[in-house]
């Protein structure tokens, strides 16, 4: 069955100096095929999934103890590693410093 409502793990980051700063901008890394921009067409790829991007599903069922990996993704976005950031939509800090 499918529920009616989906949570969404939504990775974000700031240049702010004080990221607790409420004029903080906070700028989203956006996905392949995960919902993100409601002006962006839905990603349809039958019969498989981007992996990533079905994992970021599951992890919203559960906390972040019960995935590990995204801490390090996280760390690895904020690294600008290459690699990492190949497998996003997009990467709002390209051509600028690490948030």
């Amino acid at each position: 069955s499918i529920t009616k409502e989906r949570t969404e793990v939504i990775l974000q980051g700031t240049s702010s100096l004080d990221p607790s700063d409420p004029t903080a901008v906070w700028e989203e890394f956006e996905f392949k095929c995960k919902p993100g921009d409601l002006r962006r067409r839905p990603c349809l790829i039958s019969p498989y999934h981007y992996r990533l991007d079905w994992l970021m599903w599951f992890a919203a069922f559960q906390t972040y103890e019960q995935n590990e990996w995204i801490i390090h993704l996280a760390g690895k976005l904020l690294a600008q590693e290459e690699e990492t950031l190949s497998l996003l939509a997009t990467n709002p800090f390209a051509g600028r410093d690490p948030p």
